[in-house]
């Protein structure tokens, strides 16, 4: 099996870029550690306060942010950070190549039952433009993304990533510490019978979505056999969409703030989408590419839909609206 770095210098990958996924990846090592020890490192339970987005973070959530957060800021290459749990940019080095976003423990109500979390990352070309620590710096589409990534915290630790070829599928080898191919090439079948939403949201949803569900749960035979498949962490919901097929979705809603849906477009929905449509699949917002929208705010939400290129398009097509 090969090292990640290897494949990264055959993909044609800058030296730069190489060794700011390796930081990265340094951080995500010290965070599949704390999650393997659970009870035992004392970061399980929640803490006293809410992030940006009115959240009650978890210590580990916490505990990943800061691992994250200083370990990128310690890399001269990088300029500026952003993550789900800080209200604000945070400035690095005003000289630095490249930005990163991340979230540090999506899926992080699974921390205290031993469930699926992961990290999810992207790293952007800083831009000379603004200043070195504005949100202006994370202003990009996520087509000029150059990396997406995310690492799956599970029986086995896999990274996930793109550096704008194929999606590729790493395995954490415990015994030598390094990530290891796994999976050349992963692509998403083009259709299945399953899909991932939080279905307790029926109630919220507009007419049309719930019209679209009622044909897959009820009235439409050519559904029949559907299976929803649904774990509360977007990363390992999708990991399973590319790897088996399907759909993940996580419309809008009539719930105060949820007029955009809930799934963050800077961290979660740009890097995902990235990964899936580099894996043959399609990620949308309402019918738009969610890799062409153009970002209003560092904690923008945006409607998703992404998975098996054929369901996305089904979906796409049955909820537009006239």
């Amino acid at each position: 099996m090969k090292r990640l770095v290897p494949v990264l210098k055959q993909d044609g990958v800058n030296t730069d870029l190489i060794m700011l996924i390796r930081t990265v990846l340094a951080a995500s090592k010290e965070i599949a550690f704390r999650v393997s020890q659970g009870e035992l490192a004392g970061v399980l339970g929640s803490t006293l306060d809410e992030n940006i987005q009115g959240e009650v973070q978890k210590k580990l959530d916490v505990v990943s942010n800061q691992l994250l957060k200083d370990i990128l800021a310690d890399d001269d290459s990088v300029r500026a950070i952003a993550s789900e749990e800080e209200d604000y940019v945070v400035g690095a080095h005003p000289e630095g190549k490249y930005i990163v976003a991340f979230d540090p423990l999506d899926g992080s109500s699974n921390i205290d039952i031993n469930g699926q979390i992961g990290t999810i990352f992207t790293i952007y070309e800083a831009r000379d433009d603004v200043a070195f620590d504005s949100p202006e710096q994370f202003a990009q589409k996520g087509s000029e993304q150059v990396c997406a990534g995310y690492v799956l915290y599970g029986a086995s630790t896999l990274l996930v990533m793109t550096t704008g070829g194929p999606t590729r599928c790493y395995t954490l080898d415990l015994t030598h510490g390094g990530y290891l191919l796994t999976e050349d090439e992963m692509e998403t079948p083009i259709n299945s019978k399953e899909f991932s939403v939080n279905m307790a949201n029926f109630r919220y949803w507009p007419q049309n979505i719930q019209s679209y569900f009622n044909d897959i749960l009820y009235a439409d035979e050519q559904y029949a056999g559907s299976s929803v498949r649904y774990n509360a962490a977007m990363v390992g919901d999708v990991h399973r969409v590319m790897s088996r097929g399907g759909i993940f979705l996580y419309p809008a809603d009539s719930r105060a703030g949820n007029d955009n849906g809930k799934i963050r477009l800077l961290y979660e929905a740009n890097p995902l989408a990235m990964l899936v449509e580099n894996a043959g699949g399609l990620a949308t917002s309402n019918g738009q590419s969610i890799l062409d929208i153009s970002p209003s705010s560092l904690h923008q939400r945006v409607p998703v839909a992404l998975g098996s290129k054929e369901q996305v398009l089904e979906f796409d097509s049955k909820t537009s609206a006239d």
